[in-house]
């Protein structure tokens, strides 16, 4: 895997430790993932087996939803999954989620392409390879789901949604079995296939897992794992008319991708019992080797006056209230790229406010001074008058010389005032000017040094006046 072009915030001594760099460090020294094979490309247990040992000490992921363009949450995540993987001499994959073929397209793939390379990195342990994409591990996910309903971990539930609901129960009442759950396995193995072959209308049944009712979690309680939904996938077209839901598919694609440590925002804190009960299903069926992939939360990116939403986002795109995704105003990558700002100043601040399990607010201010940082040894000088009052110089010909007042003064500035070695610009002087309102009083209060009857101050790179 590539890194960002080298600077000041990139180097390794300015790295600051955070829980993420201590999980990953303990892990290395204890050897928990030295003995993992890898086959060379994603697959189960078998495919794994027979490669060399993983090159990779870890292997983190990326793992959006080509649903929207990413903001500027996403780049954090984006910098923290693939800088871990740089700085420990591991992979980070690209991955995408597309198991929600309704809000997904080719637009949205071809957009986090470009930001995740814009942003300095590569993917997948070699420069230009392609993307993964979890509906590529359909095949392997229907194959799951049957191992679950054949040793009776999986049943196929007919309530309507609302049924479904209300018989999970709350935070203080247990949930109620569904009367379907008691079917055997050779049953729910029939209505499942069934379900695949498009035999039943959208919405008419549901895969759940069979974990428990009286769970104090409620995500375990028998969440649902496939559902049955006719929509043309922008990958695999119509060959599916039912869908893994997020929560299965996730850690199996971590798992067949042999993710070491998988870096999730606290919003999926609850889900991480399911995350790990599937994988040990799975892995005790032979279906997925050990040992399987951690998953780790942190909090999630809050920038004061800064919308993090990609479903409001969208709603402004499509309500036409800005211009498009790349609109200057919009916190989405391509409309900061837009406005100005750098891959670098969007990497050091990634860095700079670190990484914590607790939710806090991030001044907008702190984005701006990196830029502002990172602009600073590159860019060249120039001057503007924002609120201009224009200033006479009455005595200009006089001075001069030149005997008539249109002369100009050719006066210099140097392209960078620490880089001498950039050059000097060039510009011209004459005997009206525009300075900044600011930079006049008329009655001037104290302590004002700026312009004012009967003071001397020199225009910045001019004369005196």
């Amino acid at each position: 895997m590539s890194s960002p072009t080298p600077d000041k915030a990139n180097s390794t001594d300015a790295k600051t430790s955070n829980f993420l760099r201590q999980i990953i460090e303990h892990d290395l020294a204890a050897g928990t993932y030295a003995q993992r094979r890898w086959g060379g490309s994603p697959g189960d247990a078998e495919h794994h087996a027979v490669g060399p040992l993983d090159p990779a000490k870890i292997r983190t992921r990326f793992p959006p939803e080509p649903n929207g363009y990413l903001h500027i949450g996403h780049a954090k995540s984006i910098c923290l999954n693939f800088g871990l993987a740089r700085d420990y001499g591991g992979v980070c994959h690209l991955r995408f989620d597309d198991t929600n073929p309704e809000k997904e397209d080719t637009e949205y793939v071809d957009s986090i392409i470009d930001a995740v390379k814009w942003l300095g990195f590569d993917w997948n342990g070699a420069p230009d390879a392609p993307p993964y994409q979890a509906s590529d591990y359909f095949g392997f996910m229907y194959r799951a789901a049957e191992h679950l309903v054949k040793t009776g971990h999986a049943y196929v539930d007919e309530q309507t949604a609302e049924q479904m609901r209300l018989s999970r129960g709350d935070f203080g009442k247990p949930g109620v079995d569904s009367p379907f759950r008691a079917r055997t396995p050779a049953e729910n193995l029939a209505r499942f296939r069934e379900m695949r072959d498009g035999q039943h209308e959208d919405g008419s049944m549901v895969l759940r897992a069979k974990i428990d009712m009286a769970h104090p979690n409620i995500n375990l309680r028998d969440p649902a794992i496939y559902r049955i939904r006719r929509a043309t996938h922008h990958n695999t077209g119509d060959t599916w008319c039912i869908y893994p839901m997020y929560t299965f598919a996730h850690p199996i694609e971590d798992a067949l991708e042999q993710i070491t440590h998988s870096i999730c925002t606290l919003e999926f804190e609850d889900q991480r019992p399911f995350y790990d009960w599937l994988l040990a299903q799975l892995c005790q069926g032979g279906l997925l080797g050990a040992p399987p992939p951690h998953q780790y939360e942190f909090a999630r990116l809050n920038l004061t006056y800064v919308i993090t939403s990609k479903r409001k986002l969208a709603q402004l795109v499509y309500d036409h209230k800005v211009s498009g995704w790349d609109d200057p105003r919009m916190p989405t990558i391509v409309g900061l790229r837009r406005r100005g700002y750098t891959a670098q100043s969007l990497q050091l601040f990634a860095e700079r406010i670190g990484v914590t399990k607790s939710d806090s607010w991030i001044d907008y201010s702190t984005l701006e001074g990196c830029l502002r940082e990172t602009l600073d040894h590159s860019a060249p000088r120039a001057m503007a008058v924002l609120d201009p009052i224009k200033l006479v110089l009455t005595n200009w010909d006089e001075v001069m010389g030149q005997g008539r007042v249109g002369t100009l003064d050719d006066c210099s500035a140097p392209v960078h005032p620490h880089h001498p070695e950039l050059g000097q610009r060039q510009f011209k002087m004459g005997h009206e000017v525009w300075i900044e309102r600011s930079d006049y009083e008329e009655t001037p209060p104290k302590g004002f040094f700026r312009l004012f009857p009967g003071n001397k101050v020199r225009l910045k790179y001019g004369h005196v006046i």
